[in-house]
């Protein structure tokens, strides 16, 4: 069997030929750069036949990136390769993510980004610079170099498009893609990405900060409480708010009235309160990063999993707050002990947090190279996140306008009406985004206003609804996508 000698640059977009295709059992036999091809499957991808590969990559002597790579054989590959983001802090190659894609037809990888682990652990870090640099942006690297080169390997003619698909971890992946390696993919999809990571480690910290004063713990009726007077002034006593840049919702208006115990916020939860919908502020009360907004508090998947636990007990189980607590002793301060409730968030947080910010955060608003390769970007992000701010990035998409100028051309952002973190919430959200991005990119298809339909979401209070690319909105009767306009939305200040 001969051995093959594969290269990135062997892949040059261009229509598919007649080829046979190589075995899997011959990409094994691949010599990669500084990688070796550990398994090769025959496998089934949506009852089709695929390759499946694990590959080890070693660019550094401290690095160990684990790759999964599904390629479609024959005819089940629509000659398209996609990359999909990670979650979390990594620590496992998505396998069903990638497994998915190629059941739909494309040639697919992943990565575990560099580690193992659970996913809310970062103690790999400590003291592992180069495995840090592995999870920020390294490990995504070599996954696209080596899924291209295997693939050109397997068929013997090029990928005709490339494009990367992540949410939340996966889509601080996806920006980084678009900033770092502009030439990579086609197009890519960011949703409710964490690319202001250490600002946003720096919120969740102030609002845990907030949350552990006395008094001011907010458990599941408090959590009611807020969610229903907030849908009652912002939607009309509506399942979820349409509008959230018209809403102006202050917890101070369930404070406790004199002799009242109950049904009511004391004064250190409004405080508390205030601090997560307010989010980080500076010693003169200015935002140095947007907190979250209101009327999915309550819900399956909101505040309880990622802000306040199911109990005070256990508010240390909390996504964000492990998130935090972890990101702070292993990515900025590299101390075991370190005790984010305790944290200075002054300006010496901000310095402290330069260096890591410059490897870990995707903030980068000059795209000129990615849009020079002709790169098409879509962001979505649900308004009622409880993990990321959803005004985060609303926040990039200025930036990006500031410095780019007009970018109809190449960029749209979604903000999904009721959409928790990802997927889930009161609103309907289940778009096909990576099929919207394939339109845009290979029929030049520009995506305008989507029908955004409930799917399997138990909580979604509407069969369907209408979102629009910011700063249009959706407004309507009715809970049916006909019943809904898109109009612009009115500029606000800047606050």
């Amino acid at each position: 069997m001969k051995t093959l000698l594969l290269a990135a640059g062997l892949l040059m977009a261009g229509a598919t030929a007649a080829h046979a295709e190589t075995s899997c059992a011959d990409l094994a036999k691949a010599r990669l750069p500084h990688a070796e091809v550990t398994q090769a499957l025959e496998a089934e991808a949506g009852g089709k036949p695929a390759c499946k590969l694990s590959v080890t990559s070693r660019p550094t002597a401290d690095s160990d990136i684990r790759i999964e790579v599904w390629i479609p054989r024959g005819e089940a590959w629509n000659g398209k390769y996609v990359q999909v983001g990670n979650g979390g802090l990594a620590g496992a190659v998505p396998s069903a993510q990638i497994r998915a894609r190629a059941a739909s037809g494309y040639a697919s990888a992943g990565t575990d980004d560099g580690h193992e682990a659970d996913g809310r652990s970062a103690e790999w870090a400590y003291r592992h610079p180069e495995k840090i640099k592995d999870f920020a942006w390294r490990s995504l690297k070599e996954t696209t170099d080596v899924a291209k080169a295997l693939i050109g390997a397997q068929k013997g003619v090029a990928y005709i498009r490339s494009y990367f698909v992540g949410c939340s971890a996966g889509g601080r992946e996806a920006l980084m893609e678009a900033q770092r390696f502009p030439n990579d993919f086609d197009g890519i999809v960011a949703g409710a990405a964490a690319n202001y990571n250490t600002l946003s480690t720096a919120g969740r910290t102030y609002m845990q900060q907030a949350l552990a004063r006395p008094g001011a713990y907010l458990g599941k009726p408090e959590l009611d409480l807020l969610q229903a007077a907030a849908l009652k002034q912002c939607a009309d006593g509506g399942p979820f708010i349409r509008d959230q840049k018209a809403c102006r919702f202050d917890p101070g208006v369930l404070a406790c009235k004199a002799g009242k115990a109950g049904g009511c916020l004391n004064p250190a939860q409004v405080a508390a309160a205030r601090a997560l919908y307010g989010g980080r502020l500076d010693a003169k009360g200015r935002s140095l990063f947007p907190g979250y907004t209101p009327g999915g508090e309550a819900l399956d998947g909101g505040f309880q999993a990622w802000n306040t636990g199911t109990s005070q007990d256990a508010i240390s189980k909390a996504s964000g707050y492990m998130f935090s607590s972890q990101v702070m002793k292993y990515f900025i301060y590299d101390d075991p002990k370190f005790d984010f409730l305790k944290a200075d968030l002054g300006p010496k947080y901000d310095r402290d947090r330069q260096a890591p910010a410059k490897i870990i955060d995707a903030v980068n608003p000059d795209l000129s190279a990615f849009t020079k390769h002709g790169g098409k970007l879509i962001q979505y992000h649900g308004w009622n996140d409880p993990a990321i701010p959803p005004l985060g990035s609303i926040r990039y998409a200025g930036e990006l306008a500031s410095k780019m100028g007009d970018t109809q051309g190449f960029y749209r952002l979604y903000m999904v009406p009721g959409m928790l973190h990802c997927r889930g919430g009161a609103g309907p959200n289940e778009v096909d985004w990576l099929t919207v991005l394939d339109d845009w990119v290979s029929h030049q298809k520009p995506p305008a206003a989507l029908v955004a339909p409930a799917g399997t979401n138990t909580q979604a209070a509407a069969k369907s609804q209408l979102i629009c690319p910011y700063p249009a909105v959706a407004r309507g009767k009715g809970d049916e996508a006909s019943g809904y306009r898109c109009e612009a939305a009115k500029r606000t200040k800047k606050g």
